[in-house]
C-alpha cells in the first residue's frame, strides 16, 4: 500500500470517528483481516473490539452475511463499538475478557469459528483519556483498569504488594534493570504517604534511576514501570497462552487467528505458542521417526511475523513495535 492509500486509509479511520468518544487508529488493519481472510457466511470473532475498527472491516467483507461477535472488557469500548457497529444485523458486542472465550462463545451457542483476532496493545483512546491512569505524561488517578468493574488497579499495587512481588512484575513484565531500586523507593514514598497518583509513580521512578541514566533513555524512563503495572492490573501475560490454544480449538479447519502485539514478552508467547500447535511432536531429534503421535495443529502465516509499513508507522507513531503473527487450523 502506498504512503498516500495508507494515510488516506488512517485518515477515514479519523473522520469515521469525527463525534465519537472513542478515539482509536486500528494497526494494520488490512493486513490483519487479509490475514483472516474474510469468507462471506463465516462466523468471525473480534477479541479485542476497541472501537471497532478491525470489526467494521470483517463486516464489511462478510457483506450481511455470517456473523461477528466483539468481546471487550472495557465498558467505554463497547458503548462506543455497539454506536458504530450496532444497526448491523449480525453483529453482537459481549462484555467480557477473550481470555474466556470459550465460555463467552458457547453462552451465544456458539461452539465453532471461522476466524478470530485479537489485538494486544493499548487503545489510543485508554492512552488520551488522563482519567483512566494509564499514562505518564498526564498526572491522574494510578488506575490503569481496562475493565471499569474490575476491583484491582495500580494504586493498590504500588501500595499493598511486597517488595520482593513490585520487583517480580518489574522483571518479568518489563525487563526493568532498575526493578530492585524501583520498588525500595515505592516502599520508602508509601511509608510516609500513599501513591495517589502516575506523577507520585513517576517521582518514584525519577528517583530511582539516576538523571545520567534517564539522560541516555531513548524514552521516557517511568515506562517500563507503567507497562509492567498495567499488565499486572489486568493479567494480560499468564493466561495468554492457555486463551491461544483455547482460540484454535474453536478454529473449523481453515479458520485463522491473526494476533496483534506490541511488546517482546507478548510476542514471545505468540510465537512460541504457534510454533509448538504446529509442531508438536516431542521425540527425541535422533529418532528419525515420530513416535510420540503428536500431530500439526496448526499452519503458521506470515513466515517470521508482519511488521507495520514504514508508511504506517510515519502516519502513526504507535503502530511502530507492532507485529502480527497468524496461523490456519489443519
Amino acid at each position: 500500500m502506498s504512503y498516500d492509500s495508507k494515510a488516506e486509509q488512517i485518515g477515514s479511520q479519523m473522520q469515521a470517528q469525527e463525534g465519537e468518544t472513542f478515539r482509536h487508529l486500528s494497526v494494520m488493519l488490512e493486513e490483519t483481516v487479509d490475514m483472516l481472510c474474510v469468507r462471506e457466511g463465516g462466523v468471525y470473532v473480534d477479541g479485542t473490539l476497541g472501537g471497532g475498527g478491525h470489526s467494521a472491516e470483517i463486516l464489511r467483507r462478510l457483506n450481511g452475511t455470517g456473523h461477528l461477535y466483539g468481546i471487550d472488557r472495557d465498558n467505554d469500548a463497547l458503548a462506543a463499538a455497539t454506536a458504530r457497529l450496532g444497526g448491523a444485523g449480525n453483529f453482537t458486542a459481549i462484555k467480557g475478557n477473550f481470555h474466556d472465550v470459550k465460555a463467552l462463545l458457547r453462552a451465544q451457542g456458539v461452539e465453532q469459528i471461522d476466524g478470530m483476532m485479537i489485538d494486544l496493545g493499548v487503545s489510543s483512546y485508554q492512552l488520551d483519556t488522563a482519567e483512566r491512569g494509564f499514562s505518564y505524561h498526564a498526572d491522574a488517578p494510578l488506575d490503569m483498569r481496562m475493565d471499569q468493574d474490575q476491583r484491582l488497579t495500580a494504586r493498590e499495587i504500588v501500595n499493598t504488594w511486597p517488595k520482593d512481588e513490585l520487583v517480580r512484575i518489574l522483571r518479568d513484565y518489563a525487563e526493568e534493570k532498575w526493578a530492585v531500586r524501583i520498588a525500595d523507593i515505592i516502599l520508602e514514598h508509601r511509608t510516609q504517604k500513599p501513591l495517589e497518583t502516575t506523577a507520585d509513580l513517576v517521582a518514584c521512578v525519577d528517583a530511582a534511576i539516576p538523571k545520567k541514566i534517564r539522560m541516555q533513555d531513548s524514552g521516557h524512563s517511568a515506562r517500563r514501570t507503567f507497562q509492567a503495572l498495567r499488565i499486572a492490573v489486568n493479567d494480560e501475560l499468564e493466561p495468554l497462552r492457555a486463551a491461544l490454544e483455547d482460540m484454535t480449538d474453536l478454529l473449523s479447519p481453515g479458520g485463522r487467528l491473526a494476533v496483534l502485539t506490541f511488546h517482546s514478552l507478548e510476542d514471545r508467547i505468540v510465537k512460541q505458542t504457534f510454533r509448538r500447535l504446529a509442531n508438536p511432536c516431542t521425540c527425541p531429534p535422533r529418532i528419525p521417526v515420530c513416535i510420540c503421535g503428536k500431530k500439526p495443529v496448526v499452519r503458521v502465516l506470515g513466515g517470521g511475523g508482519v511488521k507495520p509499513s514504514a508508511e504506517e508507522i510515519a502516519v502513526n507513531a504507535r503502530s511502530r513495535s507492532a507485529m502480527l503473527r497468524g496461523c490456519e487450523k489443519l
